[in-house]
């Protein structure tokens, strides 16, 4: 049983972390296609959005990675053994 919520907290993870992934991205698109229909700009201003959106994205990946390793850190943690503390 231990194994099922092993695999379902993963896959949690994963979907999360692909959500947080595309959401940068999408938002700053949008913004985008608000500034063009509402102001009349080019077309133009979707390459610096886009660019805008990668690094909101590499933020929020580089975010889930530290608290991966946090996380991961205090399960080692847990897991040694201590003179006082025998498992």
């Amino acid at each position: 049983m231990k194994q099922w919520s092993e695999i379902l907290r993963n896959v949690t993870m994963l979907s999360q972390l692909g959500l947080s992934f595309i959401t940068p991205l999408l938002l700053c698109l949008a913004l985008c296609w608000f500034i063009i229909s509402k102001t009349g700009v080019g077309g133009w201003i979707y390459i610096p959005g886009f660019f805008f959106g990668l690094g909101g994205s590499a933020t929020v990946a580089y975010k889930f990675y530290l608290s991966v390793n946090k996380q991961e850190k205090k399960k080692h943690k847990k897991n040694k053994i201590y003179f006082n503390r025998h498992s």
